[in-house]
């Protein structure tokens, strides 16, 4: 009896061996929902990690089907790969869309780099007189030193570095926002677009609350 026994324990232990579940699979889906933030601008990069989600969902498949008596997930393997894929796509299709579509007919989009002298002696860049006086398409956040509540003016920089960490702008790296046609909008730590008649300060303009004159000045009739 105890040998029967002993030999059923052993062939359940053969028809059911203990399969691990693949890491790389579990990684795959890990990466899939981080990267699901890509989505929101402005954290299009991390949509990135979905090259790496297909790279692991592929290795997990790969090692399940070599050795399918040791790993196990085959399945999640295949849906994680199909999900970092399509969202892939599916991110890269929406973001080319918003940044073709996004510019208001009549305005130049202005990249806020483009704007920041990166000389010791701090002057506006060729790009800046190049759009003087123009209507100019420009995303950045509301610098803290702005004031609280509803705004009608603001000081604009072009990261959040340069809004929350890193002190007191430069001349180059700061717009001075006017927003025209009664429009108001609450401080905070969201990436705004711009539309407006960008132009450079003729005469040396400060702002209180900031160390550095304002070489750059938008009257904005959109904000978002």
């Amino acid at each position: 009896m105890t040998h029967d026994l002993q030999m059923s324990a052993s062939a359940d232990a053969v028809d059911f061996p203990y399969r691990a579940l693949s890491r790389s699979a579990i990684w795959s889906l890990i990466l899939f929902a981080v990267a699901l933030f890509g989505l929101i601008p402005p954290f299009e990069s991390v949509l990135a990690l979905t090259v790496l989600g297909i790279i692991a969902a592929l290795i997990a498949i790969r090692s399940i089907r070599r050795y399918p008596d040791e790993f196990s997930g085959l399945s999640l393997a295949k849906f994680a790969l199909i999900a970092n894929a399509a969202l892939l796509a599916g991110g890269v299709a929406l973001h080319s869309y918003i940044y073709l579509t996004e510019v208001p007919p009549g305005h130049v989009r202005v990249p806020f780099y483009e704007l920041k002298y990166e000389g010791q002696n701090d002057r506006p860049t060729e790009t800046a007189i190049n759009v003087d006086g123009k209507d100019v398409f420009i995303k950045g956040y509301i610098h803290p030193s702005s004031g609280g509540g509803m705004l009608r003016q603001f000081v604009l920089v072009g990261d959040l570095g340069t809004c929350c960490f890193g002190g007191q702008p430069r001349s180059s790296e700061m717009i001075e926002v006017t927003l025209t046609g009664g429009q108001t909008v609450e401080g905070g730590m969201t990436r705004r677009k711009l539309a407006g008649k960008f132009s450079v300060n003729r005469m040396q303009h400060t702002k209180a609350d900031f160390d550095n004159p304002v070489f750059y000045r938008l009257k904005a009739r959109s904000l978002k």
